[in-house]
């Protein structure tokens, strides 16, 4: 007999198995995918159940990649649905990439159609992001899996391909796809976002800050590097997008700073 430790069936760590379950449990492990996710298992029953402790290469060596394709093909095309871009199509007859800045996203969206067309853009947004991510947990249930499909349905709402790649800046699918992964990152994003608005007055830089702030959450998490490489490039994503927001808001943000010194020298 055999102690097995696994997630197949109900079996726990270190129980006994009767030949009949032992052959089912082989029978089960046959491909190699799975040989090597049972290899890494009774590893983890010898270091006492410390399986995210495996390197990032064993880590991806048992992650099955056509789900993990599958995931991100689904997750793309589903960031892909611009809820900005049709609302102001179906209720203007516009195209909302030539108003303003360009972008789908809400905030643009609200000069067009008012703080209504905000809300539902804001709400549409976010719901792709949940959704994404249910999804991807009910249906693949693989950690590094669901992380790459919030990577994809925000890379489809950034750069969708019926738009010719012209898309939104990805911040709200972002946050309502780490509220379903992980409602802790949310929280500091939203407490760090929340400190920096009370200084800066400005909402751009404070909502990047924020993101860049995910990758040492993720470590003060305990998060595995193959997660906290998937955060930085997150972030980096998000940043890249706000780029033209960076090169307006970085120098107005100086020149309101040196403002403010003139005027506090001439009081004084």
């Amino acid at each position: 007999m055999l102690p097995v430790c696994t997630r197949y069936g109900e079996q726990t760590l270190g129980r006994r198995l009767d030949i009949e379950e032992f052959e089912a449990v082989q029978k089960h492990f046959s491909s190699p995918l799975r040989r090597r996710r049972l290899k890494f298992a009774r590893r983890t029953q010898r270091t006492g159940g410390r399986y995210n402790k495996m390197s990032w290469l064993e880590q991806l060596r048992v992650t099955n990649w056509n789900d993990a394709c599958l995931a991100a093909a689904g997750a793309y095309v589903l960031g892909c649905f611009s809820t900005g871009y049709y609302l102001v199509r179906a209720l203007k007859g516009t195209d909302i990439r030539t108003v303003a800045s360009g972008s789908v996203g809400a905030r643009n969206v609200s000069r067009v159609l008012g703080k209504t067309g905000f809300v539902i853009t804001t709400l549409g947004d976010v719901f792709k992001g949940v959704l994404a991510i249910w999804a991807a947990r009910k249906f693949f249930h693989d950690q590094e899996i669901t992380l790459l499909a919030l990577l994809a349905v925000v890379a489809g709402h950034i750069w969708p391909a019926q738009l010719r790649f012209r898309g939104g800046k990805g911040v709200a699918t972002s946050l309502g796809a780490l509220c379903i992964y992980d409602w802790r990152l949310a929280l500091v994003y939203v407490t760090v976002f929340a400190c920096c608005l009370l200084v800066v007055r400005k909402t751009v830089l404070p909502g990047l800050f924020g993101f860049l702030c995910l990758p040492p959450a993720g470590f003060w998490l305990h998060r595995d590097w193959i997660e906290l490489g998937l955060f930085t490039a997150l972030a980096a994503m998000v940043l890249f997008a706000h780029r033209n927001n960076l090169t307006e808001e970085i120098p107005a943000l100086a020149a309101r700073r040196q403002l403010k010194r003139k005027s506090e020298r001439t009081e004084s």
